[in-house]
């Protein structure tokens, strides 16, 4: 256990990455309050490791804490197949043209996240990463514990699946 003077120096380097954090556990997982609890499992488990972390990326070491506790959840817990809850069904019907407009954006955005949740875990993972989080393919190899090969090969084939899910025929434009 690290000693508390180090308390404030983990949280200087752990505070800034909760939000990806959260957004990886979220994309993972298809379960907001699981994904919350998730990142304070991530957190506490970092906590524990800190006293003996001396990597120089504290990002990737965290998102790949958060990322093994996800990973350890979904397969304890089987919930690989659970559909992420759709805001777009909820939110109210409105009549002016630029609420249209804005409607028909967010429908935009829902088939995408609807294909995005789609893909199998480990492309969904890599794209989430890389587009939503910024995260350079080396820090991605270094949090999904893959080689730098093997992400860029991800990023590819999920993002030839995403277009696949999104143009098939049938699908809305």
């Amino acid at each position: 256990m690290p000693a508390p003077s180090d308390a404030e120096r983990f949280r200087g380097l752990i505070e800034v990455h909760l939000d990806a954090a959260y957004n990886l556990a979220r994309w993972l997982v298809r379960n907001p309050p699981d994904a919350e609890d998730l990142v304070q499992d991530a957190a506490l488990r970092a906590w524990k490791s800190f006293g003996g972390w001396r990597g120089e990326n504290p990002r990737a070491w965290f998102l790949a804490i958060v990322r093994n506790t996800c990973y350890t959840h979904l397969s304890s817990r089987r919930l690989r197949d659970t559909a992420p809850f759709d805001e777009a069904l909820h939110t109210p019907e409105t009549e002016s043209p630029q609420q249209e407009q804005m409607l028909l954006r967010q429908a935009d955005a829902g088939m995408l996240r609807d294909a995005l949740a789609e893909l199998p875990l480990e492309f969904r993972e890599a794209l989430v990463l890389r587009e939503l989080e910024g995260m350079a393919y080396k820090e991605i190899a270094e949090v999904a514990g893959v080689p730098m090969g093997t992400v860029m090969s991800r990023l590819s084939r999920g993002r030839q699946m995403l277009q696949q899910k999104l143009l098939k025929p049938g699908a809305p434009r």
